[in-house]
């Protein structure tokens, strides 16, 4: 089993729920450094896995969805230099705990995570994606799982229809049509997830329902003589909006799912770090810890 970790939900979680007046010795803050941190340390101690990843985001306004469509989260403020310096100490840490890790100023988190899955399960490897964001939960197939692991909440292939009305290969499809006003995504006017589920489960995908928009009025929904109408009026909408949606699977990278293998945790670093953001001892004893999990010497 490879763990595919999206870093960045468990970031911003660290920085709205740990108080804003943890701070290193010049005064800048450590709340997300320090939830973060906890989050990874536990999950190592709690699954001890032995291939994992860490997939960090890098920009808001710098992913190639920006190219396609530049109001792509255009709705969500950047992050604040206080938060920005910490998203780079977390890579760091990430590292410094024995784990690969990578970002991309291109390819978003997502992407990462899309890539390594597809990779693993080519060389026979099912993936757990830990993650809370639905988003992700288009790339399961029978042999992986969607694991909130804050939330104490694990969905396989088989569990996602009665989360979203329709199975994951056909999320990017469901959120082309309804939009996602979380990624200020459009998709078409006037229709909801229910519309665009019951359109999926009739037709099977996107590009069936618009082979067949005269049949679409024999869908059981609310407007459903009018629907194929406005379907063909913003089709260019829909299909920019599920180039949005769509998780690729082919970001380059530097490593492979062939090595994520987990590595001792550098102490030295891990070291540096908690000093640099003035952690107590507790953080040095669980790197030990986790030293003796992997069966290393500290």
């Amino acid at each position: 089993m490879v763990y595919l970790i999206d870093a960045s939900v468990y970031v911003f979680r660290a920085w709205f729920s740990v108080p804003d007046d943890m701070t290193d010795g010049d005064g800048n803050p450590t709340n997300a450094l320090y939830g973060f941190t906890r989050f990874l340390a536990d999950f190592l101690e709690y699954v001890s896995p032995d291939q994992i990843a860490v997939a960090f985001d890098e920009s808001l306004a710098s992913s190639y969805r920006n190219e396609i469509y530049p109001d792509y989260k255009a709705n969500r403020d950047p992050a604040p230099p206080e938060l920005d310096r910490q998203f780079k100490q977390c890579r760091r840490m990430a590292r410094a705990l024995g784990l690969r890790e990578a970002a991309s100023d291109l390819y978003e988190a997502d992407d990462i995570i899309g890539t390594l899955a597809v990779d693993a399960r080519s060389h026979g490897v099912p993936c757990t994606i830990v993650s809370r964001d639905k988003d992700l939960m288009q790339l399961l197939t029978p042999v992986d799982t969607f694991w909130d692991f804050a939330g104490n909440k694990k969905l396989g292939y088989d569990d996602i229809p009665g989360a979203f009305g329709v199975f994951p290969e056909q999320i990017a499809d469901l959120l082309a049509l309804a939009g996602d006003a979380v990624d200020n995504i459009p998709g078409v006017p006037g229709v909801g997830r229910k519309t665009a589920a019951a359109l999926l489960n009739h037709f099977g995908s996107l590009d069936v329902v618009y082979a067949n928009l005269d049949q679409v009025a024999e869908v059981n929904v609310r407007g459903a003589a009018k629907l194929g109408e406005k379907l063909e009026t913003h089709r260019d909408i829909a299909m920019i909006s599920r180039e949005l949606t769509r998780i690729p699977t082919d970001v380059p990278l530097d490593f492979d799912a062939t090595d994520l293998h987990r590595r001792a945790p550098d102490l030295g670093a891990l070291n540096h770090l908690c000093d640099e953001a003035g952690f107590g001892p507790s953080f040095r004893r669980q790197g030990e810890r986790l030293c003796d999990l992997v069966g290393v010497d500290a």
